[in-house]
């Protein structure tokens, strides 16, 4: 059953930045980095131009200066993007009620039973890119697939400006032959981790045993085991509504001292933290810390307040929160998520659960 459902991911091209290259035609062609600036501040997106230097999204402002001196920075417009992301999922909604938009610039979309009765999915997605470029001015990439995990995967494959298809019987294949960073859900952590075990593809993880993952990864081994084989049955959920959003990162050498882990918090976990709120246009009431000790148990410290936190008193909170009380041992995990969400006006602007 599962194999016959056709699913998109569509990925709009280095969105914020192309939105201000689209307004501004002296940005065009030009790198360019939305939010922060020369001396200080987090890259909130980069266009392909910045790209080229390795300028990314969630780089410290002054290091991505440093990468391309001649970098552009711009601050962010969200009620801008905001607008530009309602039309495009307005486009999504003409094809199909079934969209899990995971943030302003991607979304779900199943089109196994389209409004227009169209067989073809790879089709489909042509004729929505087409209709975002020729309403909106700008690109978007999308990946075609049987499930939610092989579609992200291929919406990547052709960036910018095109689009994959993976199809149900060169599933295997294709996974076998990915590099294990090109997972999605697997990130540099657990990526180096697996290469330490001697697995660089998706051939390699398959060499090993369910109890084998379970037992070195936890939980998601399950998940490991089942999506290099193609497996994944998560269904495209329009109605779920997101209850957090969060950052945490498991390290390889656990984190000694609450200096190590004031900084580490500052300069790795927030920046990346603030970049999904910015993306996602999160506003909440609760943080909350997340620790993880080299024993394995896990701790929470958080505070609640009676209206929507603001972004700039943030990192002050999440460091008062590490330093609340004493560190219990060396850390192997930490992570900061914000809950209690404020839910938005508009139901477009819902924020929803990514898989």
């Amino acid at each position: 059953m599962a194999a016959n459902r056709k699913i998109i991911h569509v990925d709009m091209d280095a969105f914020f930045a192309s939105v201000e290259q689209l307004d501004r035609p002296d940005f065009r062609g030009k790198p360019l980095a939305v939010g922060g600036n020369k001396e200080r501040g987090v890259v909130a997106a980069a266009s392909y131009e910045a790209r080229k230097y390795g300028v990314r999204s969630a780089m410290p402002s002054r290091l991505a200066a440093k990468k391309c001196p001649n970098l552009i920075f711009v601050p962010p417009r969200f009620d801008r993007y905001k607008e530009i992301s309602r039309k495009i999922r307005k486009i999504f909604f003409e094809f199909t009620d079934l969209v899990e938009p995971l943030s302003l610039d991607e979304a779900f979309l199943d089109v196994t039973h389209n409004h227009f009765g169209l067989p073809s999915a790879t089709l489909i997605a042509k004729a929505i890119r087409h209709r975002i470029h020729s309403e909106t001015g700008l690109t978007a990439s999308a990946g075609i697939s049987y499930n939610k995990f092989l579609a992200k995967v291929a919406s990547d494959l052709n960036k910018p400006n095109g689009q994959a298809v993976i199809p149900p019987e060169k599933a295997e294949a294709f996974l076998e032959k990915l590099p294990i960073e090109k997972f999605f859900g697997i990130g540099k952590v657990t990526a180096e981790k697996m290469k330490n075990l001697g697995i660089h593809c998706g051939l390699d993880l398959k060499q090993y045993s369910l109890e084998f993952l379970t037992r070195r990864f936890g939980k998601s081994g399950l998940h490991y085991y089942n999506i290099v084989r193609g497996i994944h049955l998560s269904e495209v959920k329009p109605d779920r509504i997101r209850k957090s959003l969060g950052v945490e990162n498991t390290f390889e050498k656990d984190l000694p001292n609450l200096s190590a882990v004031i900084a580490t918090l500052t300069e790795k976990i927030l920046p990346e933290f603030f970049r999904r709120i910015n993306q996602n246009q999160t506003k909440g009431r609760t943080l909350t810390l997340k620790i993880k000790y080299d024993d394995f148990s896990v701790h929470t410290r958080s505070r609640t307040f009676a209206e929507a936190i603001p972004l700039n008193q943030m990192e002050g909170l999440a460091v008062g929160l590490a330093r609340q009380e004493p560190l219990a041992g060396p850390v192997r995990l930490l992570g900061v998520s914000l809950s209690n969400l404020s839910r938005p006006d508009d139901p477009g602007e819902q924020l929803r659960i990514a898989y």
